[in-house]
């Protein structure tokens, strides 16, 4: 296995746990990015020679390798996808009765350009990486072992493959399901499975949905960029008096009526399909009022150089939000941006407030569930904030 060497200092962020190497870090002298191939292992070491661990390299990429064990000279093989899916798997039963949950979270569980996504008998997969596009192969018989799959969905269709030089694409294995059914709490959620957002279904929010319905009782709510419904149905279930729904994908709304339907047959619900902040403008107008929002919208900040116009959608987002709320009503305000911090996000909700000569109150600060771990070395991987807060006088 040939030696990826790093400039002198480039080592502390990799000692301290990190997974990533970037470029510009590599002694290029020692060891020329352009001699390997996408996707191949090599032995990561310091500037004067000492091994930090073994990576796969992609020299077309800004992350050009990512770090699969602390030991030199380790390929990732069937034997070592195997034993990190297998840890990756008791930890998802150790949490949840039934398989549906994310299976694997990347770097969360030591596989830099892994997601799963378990519905049953069914996966989802995306993998981002060259690194792990090389070992589809040893994946695909690492998952047959170990959850005996009927069907595989390689998603492949996501604009971050681009970053390592992979093409967009989408392929299958065994019968797909046209759509699918996922338990979660009280209610029986339908998503579409090949021609729905990223994975199909967000389990990331799975704690926040449950913390927002406990407000719902008797309440009118808004659910913005719902998807198929994910926060709205979850409180017309904990028994909402009416669920209003806003998304721009009119196959989304189909599901939301139906999830209502579903869990909630007495709940009166109502889609609005078009352009969120249009559609807000449009209640507010109407003088329309909520007990209870969700906003949870897309990422406004998909690299860091949108940062100041994302930050300006989170914020024009949230202050329509609160203009909607009743007096005293509940915001459950989310962000899946990496590159949005925390602070930002309360900003946005205080600010919103302050504009209205309101106050705020956090009643309840989350992120992403347990099936999505976060490395503790790796801020990146903590990316979905949530607050849920009452707005009044």
């Amino acid at each position: 296995m040939r030696k990826l060497c790093l400039k002198k200092n480039e080592d502390r962020r990799l000692r301290a746990g990190h997974l990533w190497i970037f470029a510009n870090e590599v002694d290029v002298k020692q060891s020329p990015l352009t001699d390997f191939a996408p996707g191949e292992s090599a032995t990561l070491c310091d500037w004067r020679g000492a091994p930090l661990g073994s990576v796969c390299v992609n020299p077309a990429s800004l992350i050009c390798a990512r770090l699969h064990s602390r030991k030199p000279d380790t390929e990732m093989d069937e034997a070592l996808l195997t034993q990190r899916l297998e840890l990756a798997l008791a930890l998802r039963q150790r949490l949840y009765p039934a398989p549906w949950y994310r299976l694997c979270h990347g770097e969360g569980d030591f596989l830099p350009g892994l997601v799963i996504d378990r519905y049953g008998d069914h996966l989802t997969v995306q993998v981002t990486t060259a690194g792990m596009e090389q070992r589809r192969e040893a994946l695909t018989a690492a998952l047959h072992t170990l959850v005996r799959p009927t069907s595989i969905l390689w998603a492949n269709d996501l604009a971050a493959r681009g970053l390592e030089n992979l093409a967009r694409e989408q392929q299958s294995e065994g019968t797909l399901p046209e759509r699918l059914e996922v338990p979660e709490g009280d209610c029986r959620f339908y998503t579409p499975c090949a021609t729905g957002q990223k994975t199909g279904w967000f389990y990331d929010q799975r704690p926040n949905r449950a913390e927002l319905a406990r407000y719902a009782r008797e309440a009118d709510v808004l659910d913005i960029f719902s998807y198929v419904g994910g926060f709205g149905v979850s409180a017309a279930a904990a028994g909402a008096k009416s669920v209003t729904f806003i998304d721009a994908s009119a196959q989304a709304l189909s599901f939301a009526e139906e999830n209502v339907k579903a869990n909630a047959p007495t709940c009166e619900a109502q889609t609005l399909c078009g352009d969120a902040f249009d559609l807000l403008r449009q209640l507010r107008d109407d003088g329309r009022r909520f007990q209870v929002i969700s906003l949870d919208p897309p990422a406004f900040i998909k690299r860091r150089k949108d940062a100041a116009l994302g930050l300006a959608a989170y914020k024009q987002a949230n202050d329509l939000a609160v203009q909607l709320l009743a007096p005293g009503g509940i915001l459950a305000t989310s962000s899946c941006s990496h590159h949005l911090e925390v602070q930002a996000l309360r900003g946005c909700l205080t600010q919103a407030a302050t504009k209205r000569k309101l106050h705020a109150r956090i009643l309840f600060a989350g992120g992403q569930g347990p099936d999505h771990p976060i490395h503790a070395a790796m801020p990146e991987t903590a990316y979905l904030k949530c607050f849920i807060a009452q707005v009044g006088a």
